[in-house]
């Protein structure tokens, strides 16, 4: 397959800058097509192809592996990842406003989640999360860069020092199909196999309870040692981020309201258990 055409000018174009010099970066270290270049970074070529046209600034991983493999390190490697940063900013603002509270939730002692409508990425199986960056119409190198950014957002699970979790879904999101059943049913084992996890606490909030403080939107709290708790709640054509001390205490006590109305730790082992059985028949 051919490369991707330019279609940016990189004298006016900061992503298409930037894709010229790692089409540059490339070449120079002996990988002279995408096609050779992709198995070594071990992405799609479509990934590059984006990347060098300036169409779609690679993720961090994405941009951490390629200088790897051209051996680009230094001054250089830091001037790369600086304009790689500010394009991506540019490209996707709504995304890049987030990366705070990412940044939050990976130093985090204590998150907090509340999910009415679908369940938290920290928790979400590489096939779930596919399943909402595909209804949310991104193209494939853009479902590969969203799903490399929440899967790894999932290592605070495996931190030495692993943040106490809380989440409290509410009992439709386990009956609320994404994807196949097959997604469904690995989805809800794997929040079975995370509610024995000593640090995660999940509770089930029961649809017969009717309506709750929550029903306004998902809310995401992260509390850090050296700076105030951070805040992602629901909007409709973006999340919304904030440390503002009132924004954080009427989102906590939300939380708060709601899982004192949901079902204790063991009940809700077995309320999940029962809803991922339901989904082998």
């Amino acid at each position: 397959m051919p490369p991707r055409q330019q279609a940016r000018d990189p004298r006016t174009h900061l992503g298409a800058f930037l894709g010229d010099q790692l089409r540059a970066i490339r070449v120079e270290a002996g990988y002279s097509s995408q096609d050779d270049f992709a198995p070594v970074i071990r992405r799609d070529r479509s990934v590059i192809g984006k990347a060098e046209t300036g169409e779609s600034p690679p993720a961090e991983a994405v941009l951490a592996d390629w200088l790897e493999a051209c051996g680009v390190g230094g001054r250089l490697r830091v001037m790369v990842e600086g304009v790689n940063r500010i394009a991506r900013v540019r490209d996707n603002p709504g995304h890049a406003q987030a990366e705070p509270f990412y940044e939050a939730e990976a130093r985090a002692h204590t998150v907090r989640y509340w999910a009415p409508i679908i369940l938290p990425g920290i928790v979400q199986t590489p096939a779930y999360a596919t399943e909402l960056f595909k209804a949310m119409r991104f193209d494939a190198a853009k479902v590969t860069e969203r799903l490399e950014v929440r899967m790894g957002r999932q290592a605070i699970l495996e931190r030495p020092d692993p943040p106490d979790i809380t989440i409290v879904v509410w009992e439709p999101v386990l009956t609320h199909q994404v994807g196949s059943s097959q997604t469904m049913r690995e989805q809800l084992s794997r929040l079975v196999e995370l509610s024995d996890m000593p640090t995660v606490t999940i509770h089930v909030l029961r649809s017969a309870h009717g309506a709750n403080p929550g029903l306004g939107g998902a809310i995401q709290l992260a509390a850090t040692t050296d700076a105030p708790e951070l805040l992602v709640s629901d909007s409709l054509v973006e999340d919304h981020i904030t440390n503002d001390p009132m924004s954080v205490r009427r989102a906590s006590s939300t939380f708060n309201s709601v899982r004192a109305d949901a079902l204790n730790r063991a009940d809700s082992r077995s309320i999940l258990t029962e809803a991922m059985e339901r989904w082998n028949s």
